[in-house]
């Protein structure tokens, strides 16, 4: 039995999941319009890559039926969103829910959708996508970044949102 058989059969989709949940993330919308009409999910699966050039990364699962649509968009808006969007992020990781349904956001003339209220708004393009197991790793390359530094970010944590503490 190969190592990687072996592994697999060690651990358990259910058992793994929790054992990531320990390391604390921050959840990021990527939004776009389609055809005039807003698209977008969320993920905790983002990570700065380089400086320069200026690319991100997000890790997408295969079943997905968002982003199949998300990826044929010019520009992705990706919103960090702030500690007062948790019910949002319910909304846009929900399969059923009108994902948009009461967010405050704004479309840029180049289709980015970013929301309104978040830490950080980014301006991307995919520049590749890398198979990665049961997910896709997409590469972006940033053309435009505004950070709102008085905004703390949503946080996620042991499958629930959870706030920064400051200092005390």
């Amino acid at each position: 039995m190969s190592a990687q058989a072996q592994l697999a059969e060690a651990i358990s989709p259910t058992e793994l999941r929790r054992a990531f949940s320990v390391f604390p993330t921050g959840v990021v919308a990527v939004c776009a319009l389609i055809e005039g009409k807003p698209v977008g999910f969320a993920v905790n699966s983002f990570n700065s890559v380089s400086l320069d050039p200026p690319l991100v990364s997000i890790c997408v699962g295969n079943t997905s039926s968002t982003w199949p649509m998300l990826a044929k968009a010019d520009r992705l808006g990706l919103t960090v969103l702030g500690a007062s969007h948790s019910e949002l992020c319910r909304k846009l990781a929900s399969r059923t829910a009108d994902r948009f349904e009461g967010a405050a956001w704004t479309a840029k003339d180049n289709g980015a959708i970013l929301i309104d209220d978040g830490a950080l708004w980014l301006e991307c393009r995919q520049s590749a996508a890398f198979p990665a197991g049961d997910h896709e790793m997409i590469m972006l390359e940033v053309h435009e970044a505004k950070l709102f530094a008085t905004i703390d970010p949503l946080v996620f944590h042991q499958s629930q949102f959870r706030e920064l503490m400051g200092e005390t």
